[in-house]
């Protein structure tokens, strides 16, 4: 594979205990899942409203963002192992490059090079992170952000992006790290100290673990049954998924050709989506997710192919990680849920219910816990096994979609305005399709990425997004007018 490293390579053999850490079996799934078809990459694209100065970039990242041990570490393979290693020749230019569009390049050429850069895999000789300062865009610039996924989920990596912002453009003097700060020395006997560690903390989490269940037998007699039941439900939620029939064969999932499409719409006022969710009486997720069902409806329709009477399926990651907490480690710690999305409805209302619907079983199964756990298991076993649960999941969705909420106000970077971000996290196995939705400052940002070979115009997908979202908005308001008018008359007539 791509990122596999000899074994006769020096630092791959002897790396110090220091400077090397094993990879945590969920990150190695992740990582395993690099294909040709599908770079395992997270993107962004930061949109600003004026030029950045680089020198002031680099000095932020310096202070926030390689304050992150793993930005400065490389991927080393060791037979079926894999581990994070300090890059002895980490230098911040190896990562951070200014280019610039021809001439009066706009929006179309900046999602051209976007979708170059996004078909294209990080180089894993070196730590796996490349940021592009694209010049004098827009009257401003712009920022391309990608990092592998083996070193965390895309709603860790986008709070960490996003902690490299301020509210003002010109924030708190900070202490600055200096460039030669490493990690401490390794001390003799580490490792039989690490061994020691780990022996004591498993005995005194088995010991909390007794106490709580000993103080829940006491509170609550019917603990052990409430146990069971738990445990049953999560068995049932692992057969239920590893019976879920393949998706549907539509244009949606050929072959694939690994090279990326991307494109972003015009974002939608974020205060328009809350009054349909209220109106709807569902939530402002639930109102996007059957836009994004719209538009693939209208793509349906418009192609002139029947869509599938059972509607298709989308994977929705799952945060698993307390949000209310800072990030202190980065690593994935979130699971995926299949979402059914009704593509063959045509009237708005009803296929914003069925979303509802599906949605509210959803939140009450554990189906995310279940893939978190299926990752864990396949990240720990031999590659082959792995890739072969890997096609069996992902030819149960069509595509990815995740929806993220960002800042409520805008933010700065290095002193320019952040105007417009957009994100997109990887498809893995043979889906071609990501969906992407981000609100940031009043706004809800609309992306898409799909591989060539998927007869859909990226460009049209986004006008059928706004129109979806438009019709729903419009059908919703209506109702409500309805049932306030009724409301209204029964009043006047009691």
């Amino acid at each position: 594979m791509a990122f596999t490293q000899s074994s006769t390579d020096p630092e791959t053999t002897q790396p110090t205990s220091a400077d090397r850490t094993p990879m945590s079996s969920v990150d190695r799934s992740w990582l395993r899942m690099e294909s040709p078809e599908n770079p395992m990459m997270i993107s962004a694209v930061l949109i600003f409203e004026e030029p950045l100065s680089i020198s002031r970039l680099k000095r932020t990242l310096d202070e926030r963002f390689l304050t992150f041990r793993r930005f400065r570490q490389k991927v080393v393979q060791q037979g079926e192992k894999a581990y994070w290693q300090d890059d002895p020749l980490f230098h911040i230019d190896n990562h951070v490059h200014r280019i610039a569009l021809a001439g009066d390049a706009g929006k179309q050429e900046l999602q051209s090079l976007v979708s170059d850069m996004n078909s294209t895999s990080l180089d894993f000789r070196r730590p796996l992170w490349q940021i592009h300062y694209i010049d004098q865009y827009d009257g401003g610039c712009a920022l391309l952000i990608r990092i592998h996924h083996c070193i965390a989920d895309g709603i860790s990596l986008v709070r960490v992006l996003l902690s490299l912002t301020d509210r003002k453009s010109e924030p708190a003097v900070r202490q600055i790290r200096p460039h030669s700060a490493k990690p401490p020395a390794a001390r003799p006997g580490n490792a039989l100290g690490r061994i020691t560690r780990r022996f004591m903390q498993t005995g005194q989490a088995a010991m909390d673990q007794g106490s709580l269940f000993l103080k829940s037998l006491r509170t609550e007699p019917d603990y052990p049954m409430k146990l069971a039941t738990t445990a049953g439900n999560i068995s049932l939620e692992l057969l239920k998924l590893g019976l879920a029939p393949a998706e549907p064969k539509t244009c949606l999932n050929p072959k694939l050709s690994g090279r990326k499409q991307v494109a972003w719409a015009e974002p939608l006022s974020l205060a328009e989506v809350k009054d349909c969710a209220r109106a709807l009486k569902g939530t402002a997720n639930d109102v996007l997710l059957c836009a994004a069902a719209g538009a693939l409806q209208r793509h349906f329709s418009n192609s002139g192919e029947t869509p599938p009477e059972s509607g298709i399926r989308v994977a929705v990651p799952f945060n698993l990680r307390p949000l209310h907490q800072p990030i202190e480690t980065l690593g994935n710690q979130f699971g995926l849920v299949l979402v059914t999305l009704p593509v063959e409805v045509t009237c708005p209302i009803m296929r914003f219910r069925q979303i509802q619907h599906n949605m509210n079983q959803l939140k009450r199964s554990y189906q995310a816990q279940v893939t978190y756990s299926l990752l864990d298991l396949f990240g720990r076993g031999p590659d082959v096994i792995e890739r072969r649960a890997l096609s069996l999941l992902s030819s149960k969705a069509s595509a990815v979609l995740t929806n993220v909420p960002g800042p409520k106000e805008a933010v700065y970077l290095a002193g320019a305005k952040l105007r417009q971000p957009m994100f997109w996290v990887p498809q893995s196995g043979n889906i071609g399709i990501g969906l992407s939705i981000f609100s940031y400052a009043g706004t809800v940002q609309f992306g898409i990425t799909i591989d060539k070979s998927i007869p859909v115009d990226p460009e049209s997908a986004m006008e059928y997004f706004r129109d979806s979202f438009r019709e729903l908005y419009n059908s919703a308001l209506e109702k409500q007018q309805e049932s306030d008018e009724q409301t209204f008359t029964a009043l006047e007539v009691g």
